[in-house]
C-alpha cells in the first residue's frame, strides 16, 4: 500500500510483547504454583495451568512458532478474497528476538519510524479473570509478573519503550504498594483491565471509594492509567459460549456472527461509564485514563447515555458527565474503526494511535495506519500519531 508522507516520528500507544516462558513463574514461590500459574504438557503440547485448570485463552502460550503481524489485516479490511480465518493464521515463524527483548525491538522501531511505544502484555491481560476468586493469588501472580517485566524490558527503556506494569484492585493496599514500586522504577503508565474489582468482600466498582487510596496516589503522581482490553469476564447469557479465546472462534470471525464479538466494547463502555457515575474524576481531577485496544464503536452509545444521565440525575454530578468524560479519557480506536467519528465525539486532543503490533488483528506494519488519517490536516494527524501519547506519557502530578 502507498503511505502518505510524514514529516515527524510516531508514538505508537499499543505495542505488545510475547511473554517469556518464565514470565509468570520466575519470581513465584513454587509453593503457591497450584493457586497461580504453572506449566503442563498435554499430548506433547505445553499449556498454562491457571489456578489448576488448563487455560485455552491462546492456542500456543509458548508463542513459538508465532503467527505473523497483521495476519488478519485483509480479513478485517472486509475480506475481499473470502479467506478463512484459520487459513490466514497458519503461516507461522520462529519467535524473533524483538518480541522478547528491548534492544532488538528498538532496532525494529527504528526501521518502522517509531520514536516510542507503549508496551502491553499478551497473556498478562487474560489471567486475572481466571484467578479472581482468590484475590491473594491474583496479587502474587502479578507481583511476580511485574518483576519479570522490569527485568526483561524495564519500564522506561532508553526513554523509548514504556512497558506498562499490570495493576489489579483485588487488594487496594497491594495496588498502592505496586504503584509505588512502579513509580520508583520510572513507570509512565500502568495497565488495568476493564472490569469490576474482585476483592475478598466480592466484586466492587473500580470507582468505589474503597479504592480511593489507590486513585489518590495516581492523582498525586499524575501517571496515566491505560485500561487495556483483555478477559473482562463478560457473559453471553447462553447466546454464545462464554470464556475468552484469542483464536477468534465463536467471535464472529470466519463463521456465524456472534454477540461475543462485542464483549470487548461492552466491557469498555461499562468500565468508563462507571468511573463517571462514581464521580471518580470529581474526587481526583488529575487522573487520566487511556482506553487502549477496546475499539471505539461503543462511543455513540456511551455519549447518548452520559447525556441522558446528566439530564435525569439533576444535581448528582458537580460537572457535566459528558464533558468530564471528554476531559479525562483518551480513546485508541481499532485501526478499522471510523477515526473521523472518534474525533467528532472526542476532539483531536483525545484520540491516540495504537497499531496493536505485532498481534494478528493489528496492522502488518505500524505506519500502515497512515492511510486511515489521509482526510485530516497535518496538525490533527500529528496530534493523533504523536503529541497526544507523548503528553500522556509525561507524569502530570496534581
Amino acid at each position: 500500500m502507498t503511505r502518505p508522507a510524514l514529516d515527524h516520528p510516531v508514538f505508537d500507544a499499543d505495542n505488545h510483547y510475547y511473554e517469556a516462558l518464565d514470565a509468570f513463574t520466575r519470581h513465584l514461590d513454587p509453593k503457591v504454583a497450584h493457586r497461580t500459574v504453572q506449566w503442563a504438557e498435554i499430548d506433547g503440547r505445553r499449556y498454562h495451568l491457571v489456578a489448576g485448570r488448563v487455560s485455552h485463552a491462546v492456542t500456543n502460550p509458548t508463542f513459538n512458532p508465532i503467527a505473523k503481524p497483521g495476519a488478519l489485516y485483509h480479513y478485517l479490511r472486509g475480506n475481499p478474497d473470502g479467506d478463512e480465518v484459520r487459513a490466514l493464521m497458519r503461516a507461522r515463524e520462529p519467535i524473533p528476538a524483538h518480541y522478547l527483548e528491548p534492544e532488538a525491538r528498538i532496532e525494529v522501531m527504528d526501521r518502522q519510524g517509531l520514536e516510542a511505544i507503549w508496551l502491553f502484555p499478551t497473556l498478562g491481560v487474560l489471567y486475572e479473570e481466571l484467578l479472581k476468586h482468590d484475590p491473594e493469588a491474583v496479587t502474587l501472580t502479578f507481583r511476580s509478573f511485574n518483576q519479570w517485566l522490569d527485568e526483561d524490558w524495564g519500564l522506561a527503556h532508553r526513554d523509548r519503550i514504556f512497558a506498562a506494569p499490570y495493576i489489579t484492585l483485588a487488594d487496594v493496599d497491594w495496588a498502592v504498594r505496586e504503584l509505588e514500586w512502579a513509580l520508583d522504577r520510572g513507570a509512565r503508565l500502568i495497565c488495568m483491565r476493564p472490569a469490576a474489582a474482585w476483592t475478598t468482600q466480592g466484586p466492587r466498582s473500580p470507582g468505589d471509594p474503597h479504592f480511593d487510596p489507590f486513585w489518590a496516589r495516581v492523582n498525586e503522581a499524575g501517571i496515566t492509567v491505560a485500561v487495556h482490553a483483555g478477559d473482562s469476564g463478560y457473559t453471553c447469557h447462553g447466546y454464545a459460549r462464554d470464556g475468552f479465546s484469542a483464536n477468534f472462534g465463536g467471535g464472529g470471525m470466519g463463521g456465524r456472527p456472534s454477540i461475543k464479538a462485542w464483549n470487548i466494547e461492552r466491557a469498555a463502555l461499562d468500565f468508563l461509564a462507571t468511573l463517571i457515575f462514581d464521580r471518580l474524576f470529581e474526587r481526583f481531577p488529575a487522573v487520566r485514563v487511556a482506553s487502549v485496544e477496546n475499539g471505539s464503536e461503543f462511543l455513540p452509545d456511551l455519549v447518548r447515555k452520559l447525556r441522558s444521565m446528566g439530564r435525569r440525575t439533576g444535581r448528582y454530578f458537580q460537572q457535566d458527565p459528558l464533558e468530564t468524560f471528554r476531559r479525562h479519557v483518551w480513546i485508541n480506536p481499532f485501526w478499522e474503526d471510523d477515526v473521523k467519528e472518534v474525533v467528532e465525539y472526542m476532539g483531536p486532543e483525545r484520540v491516540i494511535f495504537g497499531s496493536d503490533w505485532p498481534h494478528i488483528e493489528g496492522v502488518p506494519d505500524p505506519l500502515d495506519y497512515l492511510v486511515e488519517l489521509e482526510s485530516f490536516d497535518a496538525d490533527t494527524r500529528r496530534r493523533i500519531l504523536r503529541e497526544n501519547a507523548r503528553e500522556l506519557n509525561e507524569l502530570r502530578p496534581a
